[in-house]
């Protein structure tokens, strides 16, 4: 059955808005708040994107039926686009002493903030690390000095609630054992014994979170994995560390290496200018040219994602996922109309009513019914006779090149009023 659906953002009940100058990290509360707050934080060190993105996922893919979860996706946000461990140094050894002078004094301060708060009473730091950690030397990838695939703790335990850290630990290797897609992918504890005199890691979020007396872990998913079965590890813990703090859950995705791809990747948005705008960015083009840019100003935006933002380079804006670049659109600046109607389409033969940001899907053919108020182009669509309006177009008389996917399915139709642009909808013609 052919439908006109609003691009609404459905994955979460959570819009991330910002602008082409944001790069401070989000912190999302799920669930209803209390004091029995389990607060897990990812993207401390920006390559390491089976972290960020796991924390990403239980942002928008996870319903919290019961209990209290805080999230931060993107702790260090400016490093995850950087693609780099620290853009000013290693934030994961920031947590002792750090000079107000510091670049990132205030990201630190605001994170520690969240973790000394009455109501978090567990903490847990997502990691992507080298290799596959073993209690004893095995080879080069497999030994006491990796880090992958592991669940770790500073010591033992600390006399606070959920304050056996080794038997929670262990819980949680155990279950991640029952699911592992190959046997090398074995989870193992860790026990750094920080405070038993290691500097280094002394500075550290986990030992910060427990010299103020709260449980804290982190957890490895290996950098030999490739990034989406990284993110299948992180969640499973992290749903073991949910189960034993009686916070309950449902997932919109299976819990399988596909479904996790599937989630990362698909219904991912863009909404811009008060959702005039709209762009679905699991298959978007590598570049789109002549794109509507608000003159001389900033660029607002929402995101179904808090990983997705939009950076500017000279003329160019990028859209940016995480450390991946999704597409780059080519300024064409302009002033912008501000109002917001109704236009009439027929849709395969019915009458459908539109609005900007809107999608249209389309079997055969559609037609947009003439609005003397505005100028309408169809981005790709020629003819001789030049008119756009009040004619059934094909997905065959468009060239692909044109389409905003590589798929070569959805198409601009934007509309013009004198000389300002005033908004787009795009035609999803049916694969």
């Amino acid at each position: 059955m052919l439908k006109l659906f609003s691009l609404l953002f459905l994955l979460s009940t959570l819009l991330f808005s910002s602008t082409t100058k944001s790069y401070d990290f989000n912190l999302i509360k799920k669930g209803v708040d209390d004091n029995n707050t389990l607060l897990v934080v990812g993207g401390i060190q920006g390559d390491e994107p089976g972290g960020f993105l796991s924390a990403s996922l239980l942002a928008t893919h996870y319903e919290i039926t019961k209990g209290s979860l805080w999230i931060v996706p993107n702790l260090n946000f400016y490093s995850i686009l950087k693609r780099s461990r620290g853009t000013y140094g290693d934030m994961n050894r920031k947590f002792a002493d750090l000079s107000y002078k510091d670049p990132e004094y205030n990201i630190v301060q605001r994170i520690k903030s969240y973790i000394k708060d009455d109501k978090v009473k567990m903490v847990v730091n997502l990691h992507d690390g080298s290799g596959f950690y073993r209690p004893k030397h095995i080879d080069d990838m497999h030994s006491p000095y990796r880090w992958g695939q592991c669940s770790i703790i500073d010591q033992s335990n600390i006399k606070t609630e959920y304050g056996d850290l080794e038997k929670i630990a262990s819980d949680v290797v155990e279950y991640v054992n029952k699911y592992l897609m190959k046997e090398e992918h074995r989870y193992h504890l860790h026990n750094t014994r920080t405070n038993e005199g290691d500097k280094e890691m002394e500075k550290t979020l986990t030992y910060f979170a427990i010299n103020n007396n709260k449980a804290a872990f982190g957890n490895e998913a290996s950098k030999s994995l490739r990034t989406h079965e990284r993110v299948y590890y992180h969640l499973l813990a992290l749903e073991k560390y949910m189960q034993v703090m009686g916070i309950e859950f449902k997932r919109k995705f299976k819990m399988t290496s596909s479904g996790v791809y599937a989630a990362i990747n698909n219904d991912i948005y863009i909404s811009m200018y008060d959702d005039k705008i709209k762009l679905p960015l699991s298959k978007i083009r590598n570049y789109l040219k002549y794109f509507p840019i608000k003159k001389d100003q900033e660029v607002d935006f929402r995101a179904s994602n808090p990983l997705l933002t939009i950076l500017k380079d000279g003329n160019e804006y990028t859209i940016q996922y995480g450390n991946r670049r999704l597409s780059r659109l080519k300024a064409d600046y302009m002033e912008h109309d501000e109002q917001r109607p109704e236009f009439e389409f027929l849709v395969d033969g019915q009458s459908k009513n539109v609005m900007f940001g809107d999608i249209v899907e389309v079997e055969d053919n559609f037609l947009v019914k003439n609005d003397n108020s505005y100028r309408v182009n169809v981005i790709g669509y020629t003819t001789a006779s030049k008119q756009e309006t009040n004619v059934e177009i094909r997905k065959s008389q468009i060239p692909k090149r044109f389409s905003v996917d590589k798929s070569g399915d959805i198409y601009r139709v934007e509309y013009y009023k004198k000389d300002k642009f005033a908004g787009m909808v795009l035609i999803k013609f049916k694969s």
